[in-house]
């Protein structure tokens, strides 16, 4: 499938240079276009919240999104590489026409998966040295205990719907009552029930 991707970030543009441009281009290469994708929507808005993070879960492997430039896709190079690299691992292309570029099997994008996999173990490492930094500070300041909370200890606990509760859950859990069963003593959901176990019962059991 070959998809024609068209985006303008306000009301007062129009898609139709984009559209003719991807056009013309296709009659070149003598390609067909499946499906159109357009919206009007920033280009600063996360993927996910526009019409191309729909497209992205559906491409496969061999389809083809056609815009006209990079910029189309995300106005910040972090993004613009993180849908870049959703498509090379469902292994579908991305081509754009004034920027000429093509994510495929060529060299240039076995470089770009490169610089994406060090560039995502260089922001794990970042994230990783600032959060020791930032737990030694606050030790070394006597603001906050660091490690593990001990057992039974959350700050957050007391905030949670079900914490009054906690006894009575526990008791049923331990008993061999299902969580559907709690849940619906509890008049709450199943998923609620299963939440409430995985924060603030789950790891005490591995402790113990």
């Amino acid at each position: 499938m070959t998809y024609g991707y068209i985006r303008v970030s306000s009301d007062r543009q129009t898609v139709e240079n984009q559209r003719f441009e991807i056009v013309r281009f296709c009659e070149v290469k003598q390609i067909g276009i499946d499906g159109w994708i357009e919206e009007t929507i920033s280009g600063t808005k996360s993927y996910n919240k526009r019409l191309l993070g729909k497209l992205l879960k559906k491409v496969k492997k061999g389809d083809i999104i056609i815009c006209s430039e990079l910029s189309r896709l995300g106005r910040n190079l972090f993004m613009i590489m993180e849908i870049l690299n959703i498509c090379m691992n469902k292994e579908c292309q991305i081509w754009t026409i004034k920027d000429n570029y093509r994510l495929g099997e060529d060299i240039q994008s076995k470089v770009l998966a490169f610089a994406f996999g060090l560039s995502a173990e260089i922001e794990r490492n970042l994230i990783s040295q600032r959060t020791r930094e930032a737990l030694k500070r606050v030790s070394a300041e006597g603001k906050v205990h660091v490690g593990r909370p001990a057992q039974g200890e959350c700050k957050y606990q007391k905030h949670y719907k079900l914490s009054k509760y906690d006894s009575r859950i526990r008791r049923w859990l331990k008993q061999g009552v299902s969580m559907r069963e709690v849940a619906r003593r509890l008049h709450v959901t199943k998923n609620t029930v299963f939440r409430y176990y995985q924060l603030f019962i789950a790891e005490e059991n591995e402790i113990q």
